[in-house]
């Protein structure tokens, strides 16, 4: 006999992020803009610092500190991650056991279903209308019905670009006292509809946030969990005692006390992300391209938007053949808002595809 892995492994295949040399890269909701020079100098100067020869700090102290001031929330409650997909991971492996059943949406981020998969949960799955909206009380009676353990969704969601409401969300809480909701607000930095301040208020809330999107900080990996006491003792308690790296938490701590910064770039994408969509809504509009036929395209809270060519496939080749990297799914495409250059450079190659140029 040889060794063999696992039934729940067996079948699993790495996860491949796109990759190549393409001049324009709107497939990974990445912020366009680059950390300002002052701001870098203060980094590489924290950074200088660090000694290597010790663990980091456990707790992250001055990145969380620095994190809940932004945010305005109590340190003790925010853990710090290796991203979101880490602390997502430790939620859902150690906050259920084997068998417990997760209430998840679809469509929404792939990596939900896997870390359950990975955990031996049972997934239950709620279907989003055709304008990819959550029916709020389909969702809450299928969580009693099927007597979930937990919810989890992206809020607004990664890959639909729309979001349910501050008031949904609470109503969800209320009707769910013992259920565990977990809303992932990685891109919440876009919208205006944030349930962080109510995690004292409601003991099974748990809010994800990362500083991949609005921050600019994707290199950096980090990402945090705001809960209150109950659940965060139990994910600093389920985490590696050294998983965050001591150099990501000097350069958080630094990018983390500049807010005034950090709400100047914000602003700077939320107009690309306006200027993104206006553009295509034109598109769509337009009967000078009958060769670009677009079924629908969402008015965003997100960075990115979401569209749907009649030509999805040869729309995805066309742009990448142009060097232009977008998010292809069956269904639809993602398309996150870059600099104006990017953008134009992507509505003027799918102009001339409508206009049968290429």
């Amino acid at each position: 006999m040889t060794y063999s892995l696992n039934e729940k492994v067996r079948k699993l295949t790495p996860y491949e992020p796109g990759t190549g040399d393409y001049t324009v890269r709107l497939d990974a909701n990445e912020s366009f803009l680059t950390i300002p020079d002052h701001i870098l100098d203060e980094m590489k100067a924290a950074m200088s610092e660090v000694a290597f020869n010790r663990y980091p700090d456990p707790l992250a102290t001055e990145c969380i500190t620095a994190f809940a001031g932004y945010h305005r929330l109590k340190p003790e409650h925010v853990t710090a991650g290796n991203g979101s997909d880490e602390l997502i991971s430790v939620i859902v492996g150690g906050l259920f056991q084997k068998g417990d059943k997760l209430l998840l949406t679809d469509p929404d981020f792939s990596m939900y279903a896997f870390y359950a998969h990975v955990a031996e949960l049972e997934v239950v799955s709620v279907q989003k209308s055709e304008d990819y909206a959550i029916d709020v009380e389909d969702l809450i009676e299928t969580a009693l019905r099927s007597n979930c353990r937990g919810i989890l969704f992206s809020n607004p969601c990664n890959p639909t670009s729309q979001g349910m409401d501050r008031e949904d969300m609470i109503r969800i809480l209320d009707r769910l006292p013992d259920t565990l909701l977990i809303a992932d607000e990685a891109y919440m930095d876009f919208w205006d509809q944030s349930i962080l301040d109510l995690v004292e208020e409601y003991p099974q809330l748990l809010v994800l946030r990362t500083c991949s999107k609005a921050f600019g900080a994707a290199a950096v990996r980090l990402g945090f969990a705001v809960a209150g006491p109950m659940i965060t003792t139990a994910i600093r308690s389920l985490k590696s005692p050294y998983n965050v790296n001591s150099l990501t938490q000097a350069a958080a701590a630094v990018l983390l006390r500049h807010p005034q910064c950090l709400k100047q770039g914000l602003a700077k994408i939320l107009a690309s992300r306006d200027d993104l969509y206006t553009q295509m809504l034109e598109l769509k509009n337009s009967r000078l391209n009958p060769g670009l036929q677009i079924d629908y395209l969402l008015k965003p809270k997100t960075n990115f938007v979401l569209v749907h060519f009649r030509e999805n496939a040869e729309v995805y080749e066309m742009l990448k053949q142009q060097g232009i990297l977008v998010r292809c799914f069956p269904r639809f495409m993602r398309i996150t808002a870059g600099s104006p250059e990017e953008n134009q450079a992507l509505i003027q190659a799918l102009s001339q595809y409508g206009e049968g140029k290429l």
